[in-house]
């Protein structure tokens, strides 16, 4: 199918792209990549009066270190992130699990800031916004506001933004675990994950010092196990952590059935990620 008739709007900066929207009353929508948004027009879900195109703001597509954080770009294009090297040094779980979004094509094209802003709860890059404690810079017709990773997943598919906001910066606080490990189960490679998880520990002569832990593809948005975290801090490290953990794991999620996978499934596939990913992370030389 074709999409309905709009208005198309190509705006070079921030603040006249959101003036476009303002305009829209409502009734416009933002281009970034388009791997999500034009199929959904195409199938006519979706019949925005006016579409905002994005790709001419060159000041939205960045990566850079600020201290103890990275912060990357809205339009940053989610193979730019795969190949950094600053990503690769500074938020190890993010490099390996940008090999696991999508397919080449859409890693070509795809933007960080539009995975956020899509919500998908089997998307790798909102669930990382969790996982790294990501903070987001958005903009509207009242100025920038900056929202919590945490706030910003409302439901599936659903963020907090308000019609004329968009997201212009991410960052990403760097993580001072010595070891990690990013695990995920999907019908294909490169498909919508039927469940993944994601963990950093640091680990003291014997104990578990600190971790990090998120999940998604199991719940209506991604999950950050703070519960689990807490559960894990101070735990003697031997053999049986990795069973541990996932039995943690599994007693803090209730997975979600759909017709790619039941609950019962998905609860399972969860725990023995959450114990592979575990010895990987014990694994780890840090």
């Amino acid at each position: 199918m074709k999409p309905a008739k709009f208005e198309y709007v190509a705006p070079t900066t921030v603040d006249a792209a959101v003036e476009a929207l303002r305009a829209a009353n409502g009734e416009g929508k933002v281009l970034a990549g388009g791997q999500s948004l034009l199929p959904l027009l195409n199938f006519r879900m979706t019949r925005p009066a006016v579409l905002v195109d994005l790709n001419g703001i060159k000041e939205l597509s960045f990566i850079e270190l600020r201290g103890d954080r990275v912060a990357i770009g809205a339009l940053t294009r989610h193979r730019e992130i795969e190949q950094s090297p600053l990503i690769a040094s500074k938020l190890p779980v993010m490099a390996a699990a940008m090999r696991h979004v999508a397919h080449l094509a859409i890693r070509n094209r795809g933007t960080i800031g539009g995975s956020l802003s899509h919500a998908d709860p089997a998307a790798e890059l909102p669930m990382l916004s969790l996982f790294y404690g990501a903070r987001l810079s958005v903009q509207g017709p009242s100025g920038r506001r900056t929202i919590a990773a945490e706030d910003f997943f409302v439901d599936a598919l659903t963020n907090c933004l308000a019609p004329e906001e968009i997201v212009v910066e991410i960052e990403f606080p760097i993580l001072q675990h010595d070891g990690w490990a990013f695990e995920e189960v999907a019908r294909r490679f490169g498909d919508f994950a039927l469940a993944s998880i994601a963990v950093a520990v640091r680990r003291g002569a014997s104990i578990i010092e600190d971790t990090r832990v998120a999940v998604m593809g199991v719940a209506d948005t991604p999950l950050r196990l703070k519960d689990v975290e807490d559960k894990l801090r101070g735990t003697t490290i031997d053999g049986q952590t990795p069973d541990r953990f996932s039995e943690l794991v599994t007693s803090c999620v209730s997975a979600n059935g759909d017709l790619h996978a039941s609950a019962e499934y998905r609860q399972h596939l969860l725990g023995q990620l959450a114990k592979r990913a575990m010895q990987t992370a014990l694994a780890a030389k840090g």
